[in-house]
């Protein structure tokens, strides 16, 4: 298990720096030049419209982004006809003064070089590089590690005195566990920087724990969520509605017409159910489904990075409202969740979290080499002990 969390916290350190680290090793396709001081942005749905005419013939591009800045390219998914990867590339960067595709690259793939250093770190982060395996197998280190968070802790505990005359309080007795020996030799202190650190670490340890088998082991954190703390009816991720017998590529409603109904259903929605919509994020129809999925920024998200996740979801023939998720303030495990998931990404507070998940992952690294160390000891003794 210590290799795969030196793995995941290195990389996780870097994560942090997703952002910053893109704007240096891929400028060319995150940031746009204006071509005049105060040029004007397009709108949205004319630079999917273009975007898309630059494509392959029949590549879908399902999601449009609805936030657009100055200075920053719009990024824009491309899948292939029937789900067939457009090769070499399914990401496109689109220029939002003009509508010119600025650059383009095959997501994670790290052949393609620099510009794809960052998400290829992501791929190892969150999979190995492994793909559904790879997320699945880190997801079942998540639900070891998030036990061992409780053993370890219990493992510091003092042991029960035989007389309880005279003796020091209880929390006396544990008050060693959290403290650092000088001079007492190497062992020692690689002993005691795992047993302190692990203890002054711990509720950091368990949230990074917890939220990666939120992110990567959903059979287990869905059902101990929905039980302990309860859930709403329609998660990300998993639509609303059942999927159709078979795929309908095109809906009624255009992607025009499915924004204005968007905006109506989301300001129906805010006035019944009390929330205040920020900044419009993403649109996108599910074809095996048959719905769209509106995504914004409300006074309900805590994330600062990546976008908000209050999502509406509404038939994309008719235009029914059929779902609505709220991350926080509706049911508690959606709140607890996002608010473990907004933390584990650094996506809040600013630079101060970025530092503190920084040097979580460098203190994940050390946890796991000194646990090693103490285990090839004690190793080592059993062996000795038994051969005499």
């Amino acid at each position: 298990m210590a290799a795969f969390l030196v793995l995941t916290a290195l990389t996780g350190s870097v994560m942090a720096w997703f952002d910053e680290i893109e704007k240096l090793v891929a400028p060319g396709l995150v940031l746009a030049t204006p071509p005049a001081p105060g040029a004007p942005l397009l709108d949205p749905l004319t630079l999917h419209a273009r975007a898309k005419a630059q494509v392959p013939a029949g590549a879908a591009m399902p999601w449009i982004p609805l936030h657009v800045q100055p200075g920053r390219t719009l990024r824009m998914n491309v899948v292939g006809a029937e789900g067939a990867q457009p090769e070499p590339f399914d990401e496109v960067f689109v220029d939002p003064y003009t509508g010119r595709v600025q650059g383009q690259r095959l997501w994670g793939d790290i052949t393609q070089g620099a510009r794809n250093l960052m998400t290829f770190i992501y791929r190892l982060h969150y999979s190995l590089a492994l793909g559904a395996a790879g997320a699945t197998l880190l997801g079942i280190v998540a639900l070891v590690w998030t036990l061992d968070c409780f053993v370890g802790a219990w493992l510091t505990l003092p042991a029960q005195p035989a007389s309880r005359r005279d003796g020091p309080s209880w929390l006396a007795r544990w008050r060693p566990a959290w403290r650092i020996r000088q001079g007492h030799g190497r062992y020692k202190l690689v002993y005691d920087l795992h047993r302190a650190g692990g203890l002054w670490l711990w509720a950091v340890l368990f949230v990074l724990a917890w939220s990666s088998v939120a992110f990567n082991l959903q059979e287990v954190y869905a059902p101990v969520t929905r039980v302990l703390l309860g859930q709403q009816s329609t998660q990300p991720g998993h639509g609303g509605g059942s999927p159709l017998a078979a795929p309908r590529p095109s809906p009624t409603l255009s992607h025009a017409q499915a924004l204005d109904v968007a905006r109506t259903l989301v300001s129906q929605q805010a006035e019944q159910r009390g929330f205040v919509v920020q900044r419009e994020e993403w649109l996108g129809y599910d074809p095996t489904r048959g719905n769209y999925t509106y995504m914004v920024t409300s006074d309900r998200d805590i994330r600062e990075r990546y976008g908000g996740n209050t999502r509406l979801l509404f038939d994309g023939d008719t235009g029914v409202f059929q779902g609505l998720y709220l991350p926080t303030g509706e049911a508690a495990g959606d709140t607890v969740t996002t608010w473990i998931t907004t933390l584990h990404m650094a996506a809040m507070w600013g630079l101060p979290l970025k530092i503190a998940v920084t040097l979580a992952g460098i203190a994940i690294t050390l946890l796991s080499v000194t646990g090693v160390l103490i285990w090839l000891r004690k190793r080592r003794g059993r062996r000795a002990h038994v051969r005499h």
